[in-house]
């Protein structure tokens, strides 16, 4: 009697340590259990299990359970359902479906337990069979079975037996639960129905945090990045607080030079907040400063965080990466290995643009060897990458052997290998891969017709050209944008019509911008046309004043046209705006270290 009145004391305490990291005091009573060979009340075997659940230890679960076998305790209805939960929520299905089938008799909470953990960590059409078992046993789901379920429906993209359990929900009354709703939500938008997911949302009338968190998640997700400000807004505006989860939420939203303003004012908030920063938010706000253009601000972010994951370090990386320092991406590259940290899937997809950036083929071809020991060489987004390092660098028959291996391709995947042709100049190839891509009912988009058109460019195919141009708009429904403005000036220019480049500009629906000029520009100074290219000088400095290489180039025009008192010019005017030029940039490899140096 001494003992068991120990372990109930023991029990008591661990009370207390419940919510705290260590796991000392549930040791300490399992210890008094095992020396003891008769069984404990039900209360006293529940508590242990639900402090194994939130320290989610499944092996001191296991040594609970088997104090309860081997004593011969016959368990009732709630202890059944608590070893349901201790396994299903430790990932142990097995286990759980083990207990599960041993019940005398099952409640709605012990088939939400199985259909949660189904749609958590196993086969998602098993959590939906549990659901349909549940209601031919006779069960009534609650909200809590509805938010259960949903996300199977989610991660199957099943619209229609999600569609079923939304009128079920409304059937039952819990149209406005805020659990069911999230799930809702998560669903819809997860199966591409974003106003769908939004209607569910507006018809809630008492949303917590969470909900609110799950709709402005959920927009940024499907690339409406206008629509979670707008929600974000509206949520301070009805005077819901936001929590750490809802600034990670809404931070990658802010994905260009325009968001600045509106990313450090979040970041304002968080530190007004008094929230403790965890490693997502300070990840999200890294991601954000890099992506807005404040590289040296995400930097010092990235060095200040007291702990970095994966995550963390794939974030710098692509930051620096997608700000052309690709020397800085590829050293933090080797520092997240040093530190111990394993690069996953994205690393890999981030680190290789920094590779394809400086031409680093080496460094390049070491990262694929390591991308097959790690196992990632049959993902799609792997291989696309790889494509585009490979061209880049220079290796189109690598990029071409890889893109012929690739299991499964998307339409990114035809998209790099198309424009590493078209790069290269391979207009031939370039215009039968972009056939190939249509045939097997993949429609080229705004980025695959850059490449064609520049294809035909450096091959000088004018009528072809201007047929792909005619087409987009006509067969494609492609709208064109300045950039293929820009390519079909290159082409007549390079053809040498300067006459008819013009006339193209002069004819376009819209007003060219800097591109379409710096085209004209640039065809000039290859056919030495004076007259055209001050023409086209005279619009970039005043669309970019302090942009240098206009000015360089049309000095380069003047040189060869013997112009010695237009170069004077330029240099004054240079000078007067303070205007220096941009010193060029090269790249050479030491030790498998890339080194960058000015000349």
């Amino acid at each position: 009697m001494l003992l068991l009145h120990l372990t109930k004391t023991s029990v008591r305490a661990l009370a207390t340590h419940a919510n705290t990291d260590s796991i000392c005091p549930l040791k300490e009573t399992l210890q008094i259990l095992k020396v003891t060979d008769y069984p404990f009340d039900a209360n006293t075997y529940i508590h242990l299990l639900q402090t194994c659940v939130k320290k989610r230890t499944l092996f001191h679960g296991k040594l609970v359970h088997a104090h309860i076998l081997e004593t011969g305790f016959l368990p009732n209805r709630c202890l059944w359902n608590t070893l349901v939960n201790i396994y299903a929520k430790c990932g142990s299905l097995v286990d759980a479906r083990r207990v599960f089938d041993r019940m005398p008799e099952r409640d709605t909470f012990s088939w939400t337990v199985m259909i949660s953990a189904y749609a958590a960590h196993g086969p998602a059409e098993e959590s939906l069979a549990f659901f349909h078992e549940m209601q031919l046993a006779g069960i009534q789901a609650n909200q809590f079975t509805f938010a259960s379920v949903l996300p199977a429906c989610a991660k199957l993209e099943d619209l229609d037996e999600g569609r079923k359990i939304h009128e079920e929900i409304i059937t039952c009354g819990f149209q406005s639960d805020v659990f069911a709703g999230s799930a809702l939500v998560d669903m819809y938008a997860k199966c591409g129905r974003i106003e769908d997911a939004r209607d569910v949302f507006d018809k809630i009338h008492q949303r917590d945090v969470v909900l609110w968190n799950a709709m402005i998640g959920r927009y940024v997700q499907n690339g409406h990045d206008d629509e979670a400000v707008k929600l974000f807004k509206r949520m301070r505006i009805v005077g819901v607080k936001p929590d750490l989860n809802t600034f990670a939420s809404v931070l990658p939203a802010c994905v260009g030079p325009a968001d600045l303003e509106l990313g450090m004012e979040i970041h304002e908030e968080i530190v007004r907040s008094g929230l403790r920063m965890d490693i997502f938010v300070q990840s999200a706000l890294v991601d954000m400063y890099a992506k807005c253009g404040r590289i040296e601000k995400a930097q010092e972010l990235f060095h200040k965080m007291p702990q970095r994951n994966v995550v963390s370090w794939t974030t710098m990386i692509a930051g620096c990466a997608q700000n052309g320092l690709g020397i800085e991406g590829l050293k933090l590259f080797q520092e997240m290995q040093a530190a111990g940290v394993k690069p996953d899937l994205k690393t890999f997809v981030s680190v290789l643009p920094a590779c394809a950036s400086l031409a680093a083929l080496e460094q390049g071809m070491e990262i694929h060897a390591e991308i097959i020991r790690s196992g990632f060489d049959f993902d799609v987004f792997v291989g696309t990458a790889l494509i585009d390092m490979y061209a880049k660098c220079g290796s189109i028959v690598k990029a071409r052997t890889l893109f012929d291996k690739m299991p499964q391709r998307n339409f990114v995947s035809w998209t790099a290998m198309i424009a590493g042709y078209a790069m290269h100049g391979f207009a031939q190839e370039t215009m039968q891969l972009f056939e190939q891509m249509q045939h097997i009912g993949m429609n080229p988009d705004h980025v695959t017709f850059v490449s064609v058109l520049s294809a035909c460019c450096h091959a000088g195919l004018v009528k072809q050209g201007c047929q792909y141009f005619d087409s987009m708009s006509k067969c494609y429904q492609v709208t064109p944008t300045m950039e293929h403005y820009g390519c079909m000036v290159d082409l007549f220019g390079r053809a040498g019509c300067l006459e008819e480049a013009l006339d193209f500009i002069n004819k376009m629906p819209i007003k060219p911008d800097a591109t379409v000029w710096s085209c004209l520009l640039g065809v000039c100074k290859i056919h030495n046309n004076v007259e055209l290219g001050e023409l086209a000088a005279d619009h970039l400095f005043e669309l970019e004043p302090t942009k240098s290489s206009h000015y360089v180039l049309l000095s380069n025009i003047y040189a060869a046209a013997g112009r010695w008192d237009g170069i004077e010019k330029l240099r004054t005017i240079m000078k007067g705006r303070r205007i220096i030029k941009t010193p060029g940039c090269s790249w050479i490899v030491i030790n498998k270290q890339v080194h960058g140096f000015l000349v």
